[in-house]
């Protein structure tokens, strides 16, 4: 089937997107820069996709109020996939026919892998997808541009931080819909080590009952247990064996997001919790600060480290575009170009693609205590 019937086919997915932009008069000669989203703005994933949409939009927001000095507008139009790979292909296909600059933001790595071929037909870039999904960071991936780290160096500090703590027995639970390589990666982290999970369970991100895996969990005596997966069924797996007294520990990676945070504070449980930003608590840090200062202008939204994540994505997409938009009209080649050369600190957090397409590798390791309080 031709991408257009595709097209058509898919279009009622598109008709509940929602177009973020400052109001007011636009002064005329005022160009509009318009990125697109596919976001879980519904299902178990929604707050994290949310998260993700605001702090984009508050990046947007706070470049929109210099506007009458730049005259430039930027604009996110964003579609509901409900964490769905499928519906994120729909509303990928959809936007990139709507003519938009770049993709922005998405928020299933499962999702974007799928949108590759889409992305590579259309030579548009990809940026900021909040996912490590490793299979969005081949060489061949040229078009997407990843401000955070991916899994492989998440993975890598996970399991040296479990071998320094004396943790030898693993068991790895990931998502069943997620990319073989995501798993090669955490397999090749557990091998430099010399370490062998003694379990490995793939999920369902969209299941309510997980009873089961813990209870496999449990009986496989594990010593800690790592999770690459939504925030949904991590906290969940973690209270069914918490109310267990399974003595070990638990390590999540970012992808669990601020979501996870706050599930289990409510509950008084802990775990290890890999992050791909700044700590949000830490209002020294600059782009924190100002992320903070910026979400003001965003009703509704929250500061956390997957609102933080989104506005990284956001000021380093203002960037590029202004950039671009230096050298004449903006079109999706001269944004590619654009990013593909950019170098910048945003106070406290560097992205650089002058050497490739991962443009940093900042990973944290931080422990979540029975009181929401990230220490360590």
């Amino acid at each position: 089937m031709k991408r257009r019937n595709f097209m058509l086919a898919a279009s009622a997915g598109a008709l509940g997107g929602l177009c973020l932009s400052a109001t007011g008069t636009r002064a005329a000669g005022t160009r509009v820069v318009r990125f697109g989203q596919s976001a879980s703005l519904s299902g178990g994933q929604a707050s994290y996709g949310k998260d993700v949409r605001d702090g984009i939009a508050a990046a947007f927001a706070a470049a929109n109020r210099n506007e009458a000095n730049s005259g430039v507008h930027f604009e996110l139009m964003t579609l509901d996939d409900g964490g769905v790979r499928s519906r994120c292909l729909q509303n990928t296909l959809s936007l990139v026919d709507s003519g938009v600059s770049a993709l922005i933001g998405l928020t299933s790595g499962a999702g974007a892998e799928a949108c590759m071929p889409v992305v590579e037909d259309a030579q548009i870039a990809l940026l900021g997808t909040a996912s490590g999904n490793m299979g969005i960071r081949s060489a061949a991936s040229s078009n997407a541009f990843h401000v955070r780290a991916g899994y492989d160096a998440e993975y890598k500090r996970m399991v040296s931080y479990a071998k320094d703590f004396g943790l030898r027995r693993v068991g790895v639970v990931t998502l069943g819909d997620t990319s073989k390589a995501n798993l090669q990666a955490m397999n090749a982290a557990l091998a430099s080590l010399s370490i062998e999970p003694r379990i490995a369970l793939a999920i369902d991100r969209n299941s309510t009952a997980f009873e089961a895996v813990a209870s496999e969990l449990l009986a496989a005596r594990l010593d800690c247990v790592l999770f690459t997966a939504n925030a949904g069924p991590v906290a969940k797996i973690i209270d069914h064996m918490h109310r267990a007294k399974f003595p070990g520990l638990f390590y999540a990676s970012s992808f669990a997001g601020q979501d996870l945070v706050d599930t289990l504070t409510a509950k008084q449980q802990s775990c290890v919790m890999s992050m791909v930003v700044p700590r949000p608590t830490a209002m020294g840090v600059n782009v924190v600060s100002q992320c903070q200062r910026d979400l003001a202008a965003v009703a509704g939204a929250r500061m956390g480290m997957t609102t933080l994540e989104g506005y990284i994505a956001g000021r380093i997409a203002v960037e590029a575009a202004q950039a671009a938009l230096k050298v004449g009209a903006l079109n999706r080649a001269r944004m590619k170009e654009s990013l593909a050369g950019l170098r910048t600190d945003l106070g406290g957090y560097k992205v650089d693609f002058a050497g490739g397409t991962q443009g940093s590798r900042y990973v944290d390791l931080i422990a979540v205590d029975r009181y929401g309080r990230l220490v360590g």
